[in-house]
């Protein structure tokens, strides 16, 4: 299925907007957009919310035809255990996180620790915990610790994206994880000379017009057939205010949604 993420949105849940989006509204771009999936990532007013709260945005996002997904950072085994309740109350199959968070960043032995110590409760409850490639670990340090806990309530969420920065390569990330992926971020990005000419600059671009390779991570995932959530992000650069910003970012979640639709329906 595909989704839009809350990073999507950045810009349009930002200060910076003069009127910015709420989780209400959230839910009915998605559905405007003809989408049927959205993962409320690392948005900090879910860990507040009361149970009454909760059921009242899923039974919204129910009344829109809308599947919830939730995704936080970090791996202490209490905030995962409050996330793996929030997900249950939110019907979300999945909790997306990162091995590190601002303020615990274990080694592999005792992320390894920490899990085992979770999967258990996430098992009983159907919900799986996909861990994030990014840059701060290694893939082959965070596919290991994967293989070794050996949970099936235990994945991957690739992002081919994030691991540039690690220079690691895309589609060789791709490739390694594609055995443990259980859920997949999809957003576009280029490098651009800087205008002094001394570097470059990784950014964001409309999804189809950078350096992923898509048709090869799909080859390689087979979403699809493995019944993986396709999740749309972004990294829409600053266009000087906060209106054209807005614009841009609307017009490329748009892009993406087209570009998606049209590739799931090529033979």
């Amino acid at each position: 299925m595909i989704g839009i993420s809350t990073y999507a949105y950045q810009w349009r849940l930002s200060d910076r907007s003069p009127r910015p989006l709420t989780l209400a509204a959230m839910l009915e771009d998605t559905a405007a957009l003809g989408l049927g999936l959205i993962q409320l990532c690392d948005y900090p007013p879910l860990e507040t919310m009361s149970a009454a709260e909760l059921d009242d945005v899923r039974e919204r996002a129910t009344r829109l035809g809308i599947a919830l997904e939730v995704g936080t950072k970090g791996i202490e085994p209490q905030h995962l255990r409050r996330f793996r309740r929030i997900a249950s109350r939110l019907g979300s199959p999945v909790v997306r996180s990162m091995l590190h968070s601002a303020s615990y960043r274990p080694d592999p032995d005792t992320a390894e620790r920490d899990l085992r110590s979770v999967l258990p409760d996430y098992d009983e409850h159907g919900v799986t915990l996909a861990l994030e490639t990014y840059e701060q670990v290694q893939t082959a340090t965070l596919v290991e610790i994967v293989r070794r806990v050996g949970s099936r309530s235990l994945g991957i969420c690739l992002d081919p994206g994030n691991v540039i920065a690690a220079l690691e390569h895309p589609a060789a990330v791709a490739e390694l994880t594609a055995p443990y992926v259980a859920n997949m971020h999809v957003k576009d990005f280029s490098f651009t000379r800087n205008d002094d000419m001394v570097g470059f600059r990784l950014a964001g671009c409309p999804l189809g017009e950078g350096l992923l390779d898509y048709d090869h991570l799909i080859a390689t995932v087979r979403p699809e057939e493995r019944g993986i959530s396709q999740i749309i992000e972004q990294w829409c650069p600053w266009q000087g205010s906060i209106d054209r910003t807005v614009a841009t970012e609307t017009a490329w979640v748009r892009h993406a949604v087209d570009y998606l639709g049209t590739r799931s329906r090529t033979p």
